[in-house]
């Protein structure tokens, strides 16, 4: 039988009711694992380890490096990881470990739930019946399961507030459908080279979301010597306000004059960017703005996160942007 480290980091699953709303509560937790879902043991031998209680919106870059060692400490003793997180921000970690976690050969998936484990109608029993199954399984990658669906980590976002069908990966295949049976979909990943573990992100971007009248001269409250990057959320294909008050290009120009990285990424779920197709976005280019192509904003934001902290020349950090380090990305658009 395979063993199975369960990772605890706190998010709905691990809440409880209390009077009007819900609140984590870590004892309730552990006794709502053992009692309600014996059936686990039926398929790993599972360990737990607590390693934080939070609400995933009080996550950060410290906590993808403390996951990431937790694995990396138990890399050889266990055949698969499964994390509990909540789902706010589960899309983020999974990006952020798909970069940390490097020549994966062992599963390690997210899972959590829209309601408590405590609530009658709750979808965490299934979810983590699911996730531990997944986690004895060859694949050898960053996962999401949720709903019945397992789904690339760095490619996945949150799509729904209250569906138990809560994420999806817009431009990349869902990995497996659970079933009666676990149905793959295409032929797992392999990896190459011994697994190793590089943490390290640069807290030091902003994220841009391009709307209408926004006038730039707004963005002139940025001190851009604390930035080192700007993601920019734009319109479509990689569209932006280029007249009058509202033109964005000399922000733009502003921020690379002050070695800051312009990465653009679309408001839009599906497809990729493409800065060719239109006036804006080759003006951008012309400029030195980056192309992120159909990256999510979670793989955008943490990718750059990532490479900001491990490499300090900006032509290098540019040029690992804008290619597919750990599947991430599909598209890469004329840059």
């Amino acid at each position: 039988m395979k063993k199975i480290l369960l990772i605890q980091t706190g998010g709905t699953i691990a809440m409880s009711a209390k009077g009007e709303g819900v609140e984590l509560d870590p004892e309730a937790w552990s006794s709502h694992l053992v009692e309600q879902i014996p059936q686990l043991n039926q398929l790993a031998e599972i360990h737990t380890i607590p390693l934080f209680f939070e609400d995933s919106s009080d996550l950060n870059a410290s906590h993808w490096d403390q996951l990431s060692h937790c694995i990396e400490d138990n890399y050889d003793n266990f055949d698969g990881f499964v994390v509990l997180h909540g789902t706010d921000t589960m899309a983020y970690t999974a990006s952020a470990l798909s970069f940390t976690l490097q020549n994966l050969a062992k599963p390690v998936i997210f899972t959590g739930s829209q309601v408590p484990m405590s609530s009658l109608r709750s979808d965490a029993r299934r979810n983590l019946i699911n996730s531990i199954e997944m986690a004895t399984t060859g694949l050898q990658e960053v996962a999401i399961c949720f709903n019945d669906h397992v789904y690339k980590g760095n490619r996945s976002t949150k799509l729904s507030i209250g569906d138990f069908d809560a994420f999806g990966s817009p431009n990349y295949p869902v990995i497996a459908e659970i079933g009666l049976n676990i149905e793959f979909h295409g032929q797992p990943e392999s990896t190459k080279g011994p697994f190793s573990v590089q943490t390290g992100f640069n807290n030091q971007v902003f994220v841009l979301t391009v709307h209408p009248s926004l006038d730039h001269r707004i963005l002139d409250c940025l001190n851009l010597s604390q930035l080192k990057a700007v993601i920019v959320r734009s319109f479509g294909s990689g569209n932006f306000p280029m007249k009058g008050e509202f033109n964005l290009l000399p922000f733009f120009k502003k921020c690379l004059q002050h070695d800051v990285i312009v990465a653009i990424v679309s408001q839009a779920d599906f497809d990729a960017v493409d800065m060719t197709k239109y006036p804006a976005g080759r003006a951008a280019l012309d400029c030195g703005v980056i192309s992120g192509a159909d990256l999510t904003l979670e793989a955008a934001l943490t990718k750059m996160m990532y490479l900001l902290a491990q490499y300090s020349d900006t032509d290098r950090i540019r040029d690992n942007f804008i290619k597919a380090l750990a599947g991430e990305m599909t598209v890469r658009s004329s840059q």
